[in-house]
């Protein structure tokens, strides 16, 4: 027995010494100092102070005592020991954006700070497309399932394409009690699109009694969304353009241009398919909802 208890009290010393040496060993923590961000923008001069369009920059982060560096992008975090992180921008024209960066030193010590810098992204719209639109006149393709379609613009529908409408998506010829299916939108090379209502529209009654004519007779009008099933209006011309935003393609409208069913917002449109006959447009609605339509050229 006394030798089992001589054991144990020579293994518990050697636990005892082998800690304090650890902790001996672990060293003092250090926090980074003097942390500075600065950035190279691809291609800028005296005469392209925002860059050659193609939207790349790299960032360079400093500090005395880090070990590395943290980039903070969007909400991602990026870890990059070296302090040198090269990202694009492809929002078409000139924007601001805002990088954050943590320095970290010994034991998790960390010091942070952030800069913004301004960057031109040039584009120019695939001439397929282009050419599709402008040829001919497009409509909602009435006769396809999911023409028209919602869900919530911050959702995040676990297994679901977010470029898909899971609360509502139109069956064929769903909306035939509307004025939609006979208007026409007819896109020039010269950068106007003249919008053909035939006399009535089908929209949200909040936008259209803001951004058009006021509030209109609503006898048997509005159905239970809130909508004018036949909003009085003359064709009008609308301006357009095609950018790129997050790898995506984008209709713009300058001015109350629209999709088949009018909801207000900025009157931009995420093309997420199209073709030579058919597009798929997304849009953010006046109420924060994604609006889905579908559009085709055949008549």
């Amino acid at each position: 027995m006394k030798r089992i208890n001589f054991l144990l009290i020579i293994l518990s010393l050697l636990i005892f010494s082998s800690c304090e040496q650890e902790d001996y060993e672990f060293g003092n923590i250090i926090s980074p100092t003097g942390l500075t961000i600065s950035a190279s923008l691809q291609g800028a001069d005296a005469d392209n102070p925002y860059g050659d369009g193609s939207g790349y920059v790299t960032f360079t982060a400093t500090a005395a005592d880090a070990i590395t560096y943290k980039f903070i992008q969007n909400g991602l975090e990026i870890m990059v020991p070296s302090g040198v992180f090269t990202t694009r921008y492809t929002t078409t024209g000139v924007h601001v954006y805002s990088i954050g960066v943590i320095a970290s030193g010994t034991a998790g010590a960390m010091s942070n700070s952030s800069t913004s810098v301004e960057v031109l992204y040039t584009f120019e719209p695939p001439a397929e497309l282009v050419t599709a639109l402008t040829t001919g006149s497009w409509r909602v393709m009435a006769e396809s399932p999911g023409h028209l379609g919602v869900h919530s613009a911050d959702s995040n529908h676990t297994g679901v394409d977010n470029d898909f409408p899971v609360w509502y998506s139109a069956a064929p010829y769903d909306k035939a009690e509307t004025g939609m299916y006979d208007d026409r939108l007819v896109f020039s090379s010269n950068g106007s699109m003249e919008y053909q209502a035939q006399g009535s529209i089908l929209g949200k009654d909040v936008p259209l009694e803001n951004e058009f004519n006021g509030p209109q007779d609503r006898t048997e009008q509005e159905i239970d969304d809130g909508e004018y099933n036949f909003y009085a209006i003359d064709d009008f011309t609308s301006n357009w353009s095609i950018s790129e935003q997050d790898d995506y393609l984008v209709l713009n409208f300058i001015g109350n241009g629209f999709a088949g069913f009018y909801v207000g917002g900025d009157h931009t449109y995420r093309i997420t398919y199209w073709s030579s006959n058919e597009i798929y447009l997304k849009t953010i609605g006046f109420d924060n909802n994604a609006w889905y339509t579908k559009l085709t050229n055949t008549q």
